[in-house]
């Protein structure tokens, strides 16, 4: 196996970098990239986070992964990278410094943007030695996600690899146009896109969500035989959401939620409300289906229009 021209021996685990275009001021950041190939044959799991620079929950998953040695492989090859936009992650933003979102420039180019760039090389270098890959995302701004895995519909072996990671909730979600998951997926690669969490912070039962997803899944494919350490009677089976969609806000004004996150809901039932400052009025939102609470916003203020609760069935 030869990854960036490096040879990658059976039982050799190395760090090598994925070097990436220079800032302007000449300085060259590398993405590091971690490799822990087994003496035996197998599978390839690409497991990365932090596409977008201020998604760090999904860093700190895959770093605990790597620090407590659950990567090592017996079976096959796991090729981890930690932060994929490291130009985000150092200023704690969602985009690259071009102010393009990378999810939505693959699969790149070579004489594009800053961002298309980096996706075209990502591209050509690392996802072409996958077969497998987990793609670790949180909610965006003040937009938390329960734990679930994101798949495409009628490809029964990404359905059965999304129940063998076990989240709170498995939900159908089309490609976006140019990301990720569209691209490696045109590739051949079965892509799980785990949600959890916001931006900006941790929380540890997304971390262990993600954490036990990823041993059960190298489980499932044969990587490594994790089934002492996952309990499979103690959890409940996911929920499938079919469809799912954002109720928006009606006003502007200061937002309260009644409701956490992971709840079922029936139609008109109360979520929360919105009220102005002065206390002149106040708007009481009522849900408009039954369904599931997949994601909701944490900001105490909100604009007309802006999501509120993301609600599955």
């Amino acid at each position: 196996m030869k990854i960036l021209n490096r040879e990658i021996m059976p039982g050799e685990s190395v760090q090598i970098n994925l070097d990436t275009v220079r800032l302007h001021t000449r300085t060259r950041i590398n993405v590091p990239v971690i490799i822990e190939r087994a003496k035996e044959d197998g599978p390839v799991l690409l497991i990365n986070a932090g596409i977008h620079g201020d998604e760090v929950n999904g860093v700190e998953i895959v770093r605990k992964a790597i620090s407590s040695n659950m990567l090592r492989p017996e079976k096959g090859t796991v090729i981890c990278i930690p932060v994929l936009n490291v130009f985000g992650f150092l200023n704690q933003t969602r985009e690259f410094p071009d102010g393009k979102d990378l999810n939505r420039y693959f699969p790149g180019s070579a004489k594009g943007s800053l961002a298309s760039q980096f996706a075209y090389t990502f591209m050509q270098e690392i996802v072409p030695h996958a077969n497998y890959c987990i793609d670790f995302h949180t909610g965006g701004s003040n937009r938390f996600n329960i734990p679930q895995i994101r798949i495409s519909r009628n490809d029964e072996t990404l359905l059965q690899l999304a129940k063998a990671f076990h989240p709170h909730f498995i939900v159908y979600a089309k490609n976006r146009d140019k990301s990720f998951r569209e691209s490696a997926t045109a590739k051949g690669l079965k892509v799980l896109l785990f949600e959890g969490g916001k931006s900006l912070d941790f929380n540890n039962a997304v971390t262990e969500a993600g954490l036990n997803g990823i041993m059960r899944v190298m489980d499932a494919i044969g990587m490594r035989d994790y089934s002492t350490s996952i309990n499979q009677n103690s959890l409940k089976d996911p929920i499938l959401i079919e469809d799912s969609y954002w109720h928006r806000a009606r006003h502007s004004g200061l937002f309260r939620s009644f409701i956490n996150g992971g709840e079922y809901i029936l139609k008109g039932h109360t979520l929360g409300s919105i009220s102005d400052p002065f206390g002149e009025f106040e708007y009481l939102i009522k849900a408009k289906t039954n369904g599931h609470i997949i994601g909701l916003n944490y900001s105490p203020i909100v604009t007309e229009g802006d999501a509120l609760y993301h609600i599955g069935n």
